[in-house]
């Protein structure tokens, strides 16, 4: 996946264009869907997506970004998950399959189509069009067993860690008693949780 910038090589009318729409995003976000601006590089697209109910996805925050090519909007743009995440269509890079950034990929398709497919795609996966062929497999032949991997992923890395120490105000932690005592708990608690999720995915 590319980090290099494509500012210099798009049109000024493009990155007009662009920076619009990501702007209009920002401010009117798609539901469940969060967009994020770079005002140094409007090719540096990037955006949260929740992941949808009733999907082994739910309750997940998954990052995304677009990257636009020389060519765009002529040629489509790439699609990845910033997030690791256990999906048919998204490759061990992160990388998205999605007919909309293929074969029917159109000019006049913007940014917030992109991202909605994007979004149904966690809804509807396509095991025909499978990056992960494992996943794909799964899905078809035993649906349970993709749900549990996928679900597994989202908990280990599309939900953040509840960061209790970070909630304790600094009078709490300089007060010695019951309450110092609880906090310290919790700690440890949230400590063994991380220690768990590293376990948890040596063995996937």
């Amino acid at each position: 996946m590319s980090n290099v910038s494509n500012v210099e090589n798009l049109s000024p009318q493009i990155i007009r264009q662009v920076s619009k729409e990501i702007s209009g995003l920002c401010q009117n976000p798609p539901e469940g869907i969060k967009v994020f601006m770079n005002d140094e590089d409007v090719t540096d697209i990037q955006a949260t997506i929740e992941g949808p109910a009733g999907t082994p996805y739910a309750g997940g925050n998954f990052q995304m970004k677009l990257v636009l090519g020389n060519n765009f909007p002529a040629e489509p743009p790439k699609a990845f998950f910033l997030t690791k995440i256990f999906h048919p269509n998204v490759s061990s890079n992160g990388e998205i399959c999605v007919n909309t950034l293929k074969k029917d990929w159109k000019p006049e398709l913007g940014i917030k189509h992109i991202l909605l497919t994007v979004k149904c795609l966690l809804i509807v996966p396509n095991p025909e069009s499978a990056l992960n062929a494992e996943a794909g497999k799964l899905l078809l032949e035993q649906y349970e067993d993709y749900s549990q991997r996928a679900k597994m992923f989202t908990e280990i890395h599309a939900k953040p860690l509840r960061a209790t120490e970070e909630n304790v105000s600094t009078e709490d932690k300089s007060v010695d008693g019951p309450l110092a005592k609880k906090h310290a708990g919790d700690k440890k608690l949230l400590d063994k949780k991380k220690r768990d999720k590293k376990k948890t995915l040596k063995r996937l």
